[in-house]
């Protein structure tokens, strides 16, 4: 068997098996893709049509067939079968105890120039960054690799996120750099930032009930937005737009990730001077916030007691 026939199998049978995607990669095609070429031991970024005339081993080919055959039985993200997920070409160690990797926050980090490049928002006062809610530590890596004179704090309330987060910044040499914090939200972070990264839990009620197993095996922790009751997805926003202000330098801004709830959030904030950010996934899911506008947003009657 060669490799491209080995490649066409895998697809086949993901395609035809009733999967979620979308914890990195968003079709049959790329995961067959990235499963046959971890499990033969070949950079996940390969050329596959040049090495389609490769010979393929019947053991190997076997095992390729088994992790593709557990991808479909399990519904468990590739990630975690792998033990590995790649962000902005990137790898990054990741299992259970926290949520894959897929932040869009990433490509803001990456940009080097464009209308949304985050450097535009950042300069020599830029020397501590904060990602809160950081889980397995991806966004703090991209920050210290992008910003070498930064100093990131990495904050999350999961102690079992934190390992893993401790593993992928031991692993990119950054444990000068990159401080690891456990927090629930600000209450163990009295210090101010020049820039916060947040990708926190955001997910409405109705949407985290029509979750699909592959997202149901991570942490609801990292994903629900209503742990306190709220079914809007912002419970935990809420909190942190209410302090933002008092955590940033007055230069500072805030890079919030709120997914698919816009609407969602523009109910629960309404009169927030956002500035929408545009990413893969267009302008909706990533907005920033200067602290001048979260300040001039607390001292309007428009916003919502619970928030105060």
């Amino acid at each position: 068997m060669t490799l491209i026939e080995l490649f066409e199998t895998a697809r086949a049978r993901l395609q035809a098996a009733p999967l979620a995607y979308g914890q990195g990669s968003t079709n049959a095609h790329d995961e067959a893709a990235w499963l046959l070429l971890w499990r033969l031991g070949l950079p996940p970024d390969s050329d596959l049509s040049a090495l389609a005339a490769q010979p393929v081993a019947p053991e190997q080919a076997q095992a390729v067939l088994a992790l593709i055959d557990e991808r479909i039985a399990t519904r468990r993200p590739a990630a975690y079968l792998t033990r590995q997920a790649w962000l902005q070409g990137v790898p990054f160690y990741v299992d259970e105890r926290s949520i894959v990797p897929r932040s869009l926050i990433a490509e803001l980090i990456a940009a080097a120039e464009g209308t949304d490049c985050l450097d535009d928002w950042l300069g020599t006062h830029t020397q501590r960054v904060l990602d809160l809610c950081t889980g397995n530590a991806s966004l703090a890596v991209l920050a210290a690799l992008a910003w070498p004179e930064v100093q990131v704090d990495a904050a999350d309330l999961s102690p079992a996120a934190l390992a893993v987060a401790r593993i992928n910044v031991q692993q990119h040499g950054l444990t000068e750099r990159v401080r690891l914090i456990e927090s629930d939200g600000w209450a163990a972070l009295p210090e101010r930032y020049d820039l916060i990264l947040c990708n926190p839990p955001y997910v409405c009620r109705s949407s985290m009930q029509a979750l699909p197993p592959e997202f149901c095996a991570e942490p609801a922790l990292a994903l629900d937005g209503g742990l306190h009751g709220g079914t809007d997805g912002m419970d935990f926003i809420r909190t942190l737009l209410a302090q933002a202000a008092a955590h940033l330098q007055p230069e500072g801004v805030l890079v919030l990730e709120i997914g698919h709830e816009r609407t969602h959030f523009e109910r629960a904030f309404p009169g927030l001077p956002a500035h929408w950010l545009h990413t893969s996934a267009g302008p909706d899911a990533v907005l920033l916030l200067t602290r001048a506008a979260l300040e001039l947003w607390q001292g309007s009657p428009l916003v919502p007691e619970q928030a105060a």
